[in-house]
């Protein structure tokens, strides 16, 4: 396990180094420069590494240990996000508004979060949209976009990037349609949150967590529809 990080050059194309060579603090810190290409991102996730910096950083790649995931079995349904189920409010798309999706978690929340996603990561990842990689599932309400998530699909595994609600348990709907319809095998769910915690993730050994993305990763399935 390594004192400092690892800095990458700007044309960084990969092999990323072993996550086992990552900081215990902060927690995960991996590798510190190299690009958002859509092959160097790819590459990442391939190996249970992903990107989350500010935007006067550079780019910070991590691979913390444990690892916060949702195996979609275990998602947990309160009463009150089962009634709201029941009532079907909302309307489900997939990929129709991924920008859109992203923007809405870029926003300023109340508890901070989401404005580490700057126009560098947007663009990035709409590229990988453009690619077939990268998902959104949205929910609609009267003809607005109300709520949702977005993350990167390859083969089995799902490493979720974020989610927003605008309205009443519109992010829990998404995440239920990700884990009972669309089904990925694991969700990466990246870090502890309470949040995620409520609706059943866990945590596990980093070990663990790259075997199962080195095995779900490598499975070849028909894209998200």
């Amino acid at each position: 396990m390594n004192d400092t990080p690892i800095y990458l050059p700007e044309h960084f194309g990969g092999p990323f180094p072993s996550a086992q060579f990552a900081l215990t603090e902060p927690d995960g810190l991996l590798a510190i420069g190299g690009n958002l290409k859509p092959e160097t991102l790819l590459e990442a996730y391939h190996h249970g590494i992903f990107p989350w910096y500010s935007e006067d950083q550079p780019v910070l790649w991590w691979s913390p240990n444990p690892r916060c995931v949702l195996y979609p079995h275990k998602l947990k349904i309160s009463r009150s996000l089962k009634k709201t189920l029941n009532k079907k409010i909302y309307e489900i798309r997939i990929d129709t508004a991924f920008r859109k999706v992203m923007q809405a978690c870029a926003a300023p929340r109340k508890d901070g979060a989401g404005t580490w996603i700057s126009d560098d990561m947007l663009n990035a990842y709409c590229k990988l949209h453009d690619m077939g990689y990268a998902h959104s599932v949205e929910c609609w309400r009267d003809g607005e976009l109300v709520g949702g998530l977005y993350g990167v699909k390859i083969g089995y595994m799902f490493f979720g990037e974020s989610m927003f609600s605008k309205q009443a348990d519109a992010s829990k709907v998404a995440l239920e349609y990700l884990c009972n319809t669309i089904k990925p095998k694991l969700i990466d769910a990246q870090v502890y949150s309470e949040h995620m915690e409520s609706m059943g993730a866990e945590l596990i050994d980093r070990k663990k967590f790259i075997e199962m993305v080195n095995s779900y990763c490598r499975k070849t399935i028909s894209p998200v529809t």
